[in-house]
């Protein structure tokens, strides 16, 4: 049974169990004591954040004098966030004192202590002591979310201890845990199998260990482990493929292509394998743009998948180097050789992309719809079919774009393309079929799935201009629905120790463990998301909070703003910063929700976001455009790292904003287009007009990044608007319900 279903079948998310009254007396006093703490030890959040973080000889300091001048829980909590980070530091005998001062200080922490203070005794050879602390710990802290990973820990102790015996009653109490579905569990228990001389059993978990978490770090040493037994050899050929194939979809192409390399020269191989092996390493090759057409060339050619790969990749070469007559023949070939294979849809995709780049649109829409038509199981098949009703619609095609329109809205339901298919097909029941009932059915069915999406927007001003138009009754559009909300509380029990300690935790700045003291409450499932953000929110990590409820609720940009608890609503669309928003918006007369929705797409309000493009702050900025903007604003002696600076970098990119509307003639889709793609780009998408509305010229966008960045932050706009008015409606709402206090 899985870790899932063993939690499933003793403790249900989402559904209360059974408290007796005495229980629930003593869940309320301990809660009790540890929000004690929490107020205690409320002055030494920032510090300890501030060492969580940082680690620095300072940050030590302002928590060393902390604790030493505080005593009880405050004390504690401070004592505990020193050992923790001399842990990760890997100053063990520093962590151990600091632990062991947390324990002689408080107790709400207690199981925290102790474990941690184990895993230090471990990590510097002090296995007597360790086992000291973890002998016994599920009997004294039974509700610790430590419990899980006591018997790995504990069993490589007694191992250290050289008792394999000791260590393997403890692996065998565990087997039927939640414990035993972790990779840490498994490699120990493969470990005390080799201690025990039981070879047989060990390379059998250290083989399970490896096919089943091939990513871990456990998997490494368990491969490290087979190969010490001699027993590498014994894993087939299938399951050494489907390793490197884990690690070419997690991204790891150098280990892929080692993988798929070493494997190659195994002597039992068939030559299909081979090839197999060979042309998979040269996708690697391509992925890290180390691939040559010889080396592409130089793989055999077979009339099999292998075969099939091996042209995909002389086709991306093909394309590389701009040789449309050579990617033209190779799918060509491909088509006639292998109708069926996935690296044709492949290379349909990649080739109608590049036929759009280079704005051959009915190019592009030949491929686009080849694959829709032979594929339409593939996981690109909707995508494509939307771009070759789009590129048709762009065309002047417009039987074709309706007819694909159709197919899409039928074929594809529940797609990101859906939206999109409905409007446009909307557009051409006015503009071509004159039919205004049937566009205002769809737009209106727009508006009522997908509630704030760029398209409703445009929806709700297609409906505007065709005023009063009744729309038409259309089954298959009445039965759209909107995706359900998983049940959302907005309000916790007070008698969760669980939560209690999460938010004690934030106070030692321990916040990796946040989420998993909170999901500890078997009883947690309508309000975990929410409370660990909201824990986020109060120490100022906005962007954390934001991604933490956008885990849990996915389909929020569909939901309208009265089926989600308000509290939700603002930490998915926060306003830090407003004050400053506010004022630099007015000075560059911009809307200051437009800025916010900005900062929301470009950062998720994390001022100190430096991107992969060296892209620095809260909107984003290039040092070089920093530089040039602090210049403009009478700034002397600008630092980069004052793009940092949540005030300057506001300050900074409200000015470059503006100048990006006055650009574009003040139409926020150019700008923002711009902003996030460069002046020269946009310029040359105008170009490639005309477009009968800016929705048409958004649509048109042919990097998917940067057109759904455009559509994110116009939608961002209108939700913070909902949630200003909603929350103001309720403000005025409760004040009237209050009883008069004249006489």
């Amino acid at each position: 049974m899985s870790t899932a279903s063993r939690r499933s079948a003793t403790a249900p998310r989402g559904r209360k169990k059974y408290v007796s009254p005495a229980e629930r007396r003593r869940r309320l006093a301990r809660a009790h004591k540890i929000k004690l703490a929490f107020v205690a030890s409320a002055e030494l959040r920032p510090m300890a954040q501030q060492l969580a973080t940082l680690r620095t000889p300072a940050a030590y300091a302002g928590v060393t004098s902390y604790a030493r001048n505080h005593t009880g829980e405050a004390a504690a909590a401070a004592y505990l966030a020193l050992g923790h980070a001399y842990l990760l530091d890997k100053r063990y005998a520093d962590a151990v004192a600091n632990l062991h001062q947390a324990r002689q200080t408080g107790e709400a922490l207690d199981d925290y202590s102790d474990f941690l203070a184990a895993r230090a005794y471990h990590d510097s050879d002090q296995e007597a002591q360790a086992e000291a602390l973890l002998k016994g710990f599920k009997e004294k802290y039974s509700d610790s979310i430590f419990i899980d990973e006591v018997p790995e820990l504990e069993a490589n102790v007694l191992l250290d201890l050289h008792d394999p015996a000791g260590a393997k009653r403890v692996i065998d109490a565990a087997a039927s845990d939640p414990a035993a579905g972790r990779a840490g569990y498994q490699l120990a228990a493969g470990m005390v199998a080799q201690a025990l001389n039981q070879n047989q059993d060990a390379v059998r978990i250290f083989k399970d260990l490896l096919l089943a978490f091939p990513l871990s770090t456990e998997a490494a040493i368990a491969r490290a482990k087979l190969t010490s037994l001699g027993a590498e050899d014994s894993l087939t050929s299938d399951q050494l493929r489907g390793l490197g194939d884990a690690y070419y979809k997690a991204g790891h192409y150098e280990e892929a292509g080692e993988q798929y390399r070493a494997v190659a020269q195994k002597a039992n191989l068939d030559i299909q394998q081979r090839n197999g092996f060979a042309v998979a390493a040269a996708a690697c090759d391509l992925k890290l743009k180390r691939l040559t057409q010889s080396q592409a060339e130089s793989l055999a050619d077979t009339p099999d998948e292998n075969g099939a790969r091996r042209l995909y990749l002389l086709m991306e070469l093909a394309r590389n180097r701009n040789d449309l007559d050579e990617q033209t023949r190779i799918v060509t070939r491909m088509e006639a050789d292998y109708p069926q294979s996935q690296w044709l849809a492949e290379a349909l995709f990649s080739s109608g992309n590049m036929y759009l780049l280079r704005k051959d649109y009915a190019r592009a829409a030949e491929y686009y719809a080849y694959l829709a038509q032979h594929f339409p199981l593939n996981k690109n098949a909707s995508a494509a079919h939307w771009r070759a009703g789009w590129l048709n619609y762009r065309l002047a095609n417009y039987s074709d774009a309706a007819r694909l329109f159709d197919e899409q809205i039928r074929a594809f339901p529940g797609t990101p393309e859906t939206a999109s298919a409905l409007y446009w097909r909307g557009r051409l029941y006015e503009s071509q079929d004159h039919d205004l009932a049937r566009a205002a059915a769809n737009y209106r069915t727009i508006v009522r799935v997908y509630q704030h999406f760029f398209y409703a927007q445009m929806a709700r001003q297609r409906l505007a201009t065709l005023g009063g138009t009744e729309a038409a009754t259309v089954s298959d559009l009445d039965e759209m629905k909107t995706a359900d909300m998983p049940p959302l509380a907005d309000s916790f029990p007070e008698d969760s120790p669980h939560l209690a300690k999460a938010k004690l935790l934030a106070n030692a700045g321990l916040n990796d463990y946040i989420p998993r003291e909170i999901a500890a409450d078997p009883d947690s499932g309508s309000w975990s998301a929410l409370a660990e953000a909201q824990i986020y929110a109060s120490y100022g990590e906005a962007y954390r909070a934001m991604r933490a409820l956008k885990r849990a609720l996915p389909g929020a940009a569909s939901a309208s703003i009265q089926s989600i608890p308000l509290p939700y609503w603002r930490i998915l669309f926060p306003e830090p910063y407003w004050t400053t928003i506010k004022v630099e918006s007015a000075k560059n007369g911009l809307d200051p929700y437009l800025v916010a929705s900005l900062i929301r797409q470009e950062s998720e309000f994390n001022p100190s976001a430096i991107s992969y493009a060296n892209a620095w702050g809260l909107m984003q900025l290039l040092p070089s455009v920093g530089r040039s903007l602090a210049h403009q604003e009478g700034m002397t002696h600008f630092e980069t790292y004052q793009l940092l600076d949540p005030d300057t970098n506001i300050r900074l990119g409200t000015r470059y904003l503006k100048q990006m509307l006055d650009h574009f003639g003040g139409v926020p889709e150019y700008a923002l287009a711009a902003y996030n793609a460069g002046d020269s780009r946009v310029e040359d998408w105008q170009a490639s007009g005309p477009y009968s509305g800016i929705d048409e010229f958004v649509e048109s966008i042919p990097f998917t990044q940067t057109r759904e960045y455009v559509q994110a932050i116009l939608r961002n706009i209108e939700i913070y608007r909902q949630i200003d008015a909603t929350t103001a409606s309720s403000k005025d709402a409760e004040a009237s319900s209050k009883p008069s206090t004249g006489r």
